[in-house]
């Protein structure tokens, strides 16, 4: 699977900005897609999932309420909607997709196989 990032970019605490991911490669029906996020000096953390078969969406409790993970089946891509975002929220935020997985492991990202380049979210406050 190959995974292209983009939409990062400077904004301001309260608006919003949407990143999109598109994937190739594969049938993407037994997949797990996730965003993760890492900022200087700190380890890479899971923001959301979705499960490309169903829809089911997963979110960290940081992002709760204010991120929202969705998926275009015709266009193959995964979007992460960022509604309010905080300072603390800037970092180089990547894509990711592995094969479904067990619930319980999908935060955790050495499960991933595929990665995109990452694209970087700086919001200023």
């Amino acid at each position: 699977v190959q995974l292209q990032a983009s939409g990062g970019g400077l904004v301001q605490a309260g608006d919003s900005l949407s990143l999109s991911c598109a994937a190739s490669g594969r049938t993407l029906s037994r997949y797990d897609l996730s965003w993760f996020r890492q900022s200087p000096g700190k380890e890479r953390e899971f923001v959301a999932a979705i499960r490309w078969s169903g829809g089911r969406t997963f979110y960290a409790d940081s992002v709760k309420g204010r991120f929202t993970i969705s998926r275009d089946s015709a266009k193959n891509t995964v979007d992460l909607r960022m509604n309010s975002p905080k300072p603390e929220d800037t970092a180089v935020y990547y894509c990711a997709a592995t094969p479904s997985a067990i619930l319980s492991r999908i935060p955790v990202h050495s499960v991933y196989e595929y990665w995109g380049q990452g694209t970087l979210v700086t919001v200023s406050s």
